[in-house]
């Protein structure tokens, strides 16, 4: 057993965990921050975007030195059919204003950044090690262990990704359910700066954040998603665990047929495929948040169910840097009282009450169900909307009808009371 004692030892160091290990050390506290892979992010696969909000709070003007993409100033959500894609596309200044913008990252290099930012501060970091088990005394988490030696601290918090096995053996969540999760996989294709600037109408340093509903989960609940990067896009499909089961279509098949896709192809024309890599993703909300707060022990990010899909946003990055923050403070107060229990830091749930993270799931809670009882989502509306365009668009020569029964013909296919259960319910989730 090594004898030094840290005030907090954190397991994983994603963004959650980075962050909380950052912000611990320029307190002054002990922390030691372990990591399985190789260095931070080495197995992040996350093709996505980071909210600024909640890191610019932590680092003021933290975009003009981290290693992000681009920033996103282009929204584009599409409902596609195996022929189709129908997309709405949105545009402005708005999106890149300080403290309300959001970035296209790749973690590899994001993460470790953050991990430097840590090390600066003061943690100890420790790379390429997995922690085996916790050390449980008369009830209370007082450490780890690695590789057969024990490594104590007054608490320890968990940020070991949304398939947290040191949660489980603690007994604060159960094995992952199905529909709370959902299996990605995503390719870094790599494509000249201009290329992507020209192909996806963006200027220099600017960047598109783009959805997909419809045939890239197989017509199942999920989707497709491409974010540009300076050098390359992050392209992939994401499929939610129990739907995915009863199809007959492998998560790589779904990317490659998304890649083929007549609206995609082109984008990618000429591309050369650097990364290939798979995560589970969790989707269940408010509903698959497991118990976060234990004797000498904290759960925080992913681990803790920290995300949320809203079908034309994705968001856990932000919620994950609030989580982290808000561990720390319960920690830092922890130390001041030298009080380690469940009682005392359940601080740490009040204030993640006080933040947006538990606002903002408790706002959308009834949205992850909502989507996996409306199967039209991803496969009638899709087709209802490409059929309504190809009756706007295609020119056959055909006596013409007025505009109200050729949108009506394809409404009535799903039945307009189907329509509009489906949007009252949908407006209501929201």
């Amino acid at each position: 057993m090594s004898e030094e004692r840290f005030d907090a030892i954190i397991v994983g160091a994603g963004i959650a965990g980075t962050v909380a290990a950052y912000l611990l050390a320029k307190e002054g506290l002990a922390v030691m921050l372990v990591e399985r892979g190789n260095y931070a992010g080495s197995k992040n696969m996350t093709g996505g975007r980071i909210y600024s909000h909640s890191l610019e709070k932590i680092m003021p003007n933290f975009a003009e030195e981290a290693p992000l993409e681009r920033k996103i100033t282009r929204e584009k959500i599409s409902m596609m059919t195996e022929e189709s894609n129908v997309t709405l596309d949105y545009y402005s200044g708005l999106l890149g204003v300080q403290s309300s913008d959001s970035y296209s990252v790749l973690r590899g290099v994001f993460d470790q950044w953050l991990q430097a930012k840590a090390e600066e501060a003061g943690a100890e970091i420790v790379a390429g090690i997995r922690i085996d088990d916790l050390i449980v005394r008369d009830g209370k988490v007082c450490g780890v262990i690695a590789g057969g030696e024990e490594l104590e601290a007054n608490l320890v918090i968990l940020a070991d990704g949304v398939n947290s096995l040191l949660a489980q053996k603690l007994g604060f969540m159960s094995e992952l359910k199905p529909h709370h999760v959902a299996v990605g996989a995503k390719e870094v294709i790599e494509l000249p700066a201009q290329v992507i600037e020209d192909r996806f109408n963006c200027r220099e340093n600017e960047g598109t954040a783009w959805l997909f509903a419809g045939t890239p989960s197989a017509g199942r609940v999920g989707g497709g998603f491409i974010y540009t990067n300076k050098n390359s896009i992050s392209l992939g499909v994401v499929s939610t665990l129990s739907d995915l089961v009863q199809g007959d279509k492998s998560v790589p098949q779904m990317v490659e047929d998304f890649k083929n896709h007549p609206a995609i192809a082109p984008l990618i024309k000429g591309g050369n495929l650097i990364e290939y890599s798979g995560h589970l993703v969790p989707e269940g909300g408010l509903k698959m948040i497991p118990k976060i707060v234990g004797n000498g022990v904290l759960v925080v990010g992913d681990a803790a169910g920290f995300c949320i899909n809203l079908g034309y946003a994705v968001r856990g990055m932000d919620f994950a840097v609030a989580s982290a923050e808000c561990a720390a403070k319960a920690v830092i107060a922890a130390v001041k009282a030298q009080d380690y229990s469940e009682g005392f830091l359940k601080c740490y749930q009040s204030y993640l009450n006080e933040s947006f993270v538990m606002k903002d799931l408790n706002h959308y809670q009834n949205f992850p169900h909502f989507l996996e009882e409306t199967p039209r989502i991803f496969d009638g509306y899709p087709r209802m909307a490409a059929d309504m365009m190809a009756d706007l668009f295609v020119m056959n020569g055909q006596p013409p009808q007025p505009l109200m029964k050729k949108m009506f013909k394809h409404v009535n296919k799903i039945g307009i009371l189907n329509v509009a259960k489906d949007a009252w319910k949908g407006v209501r989730s929201l």
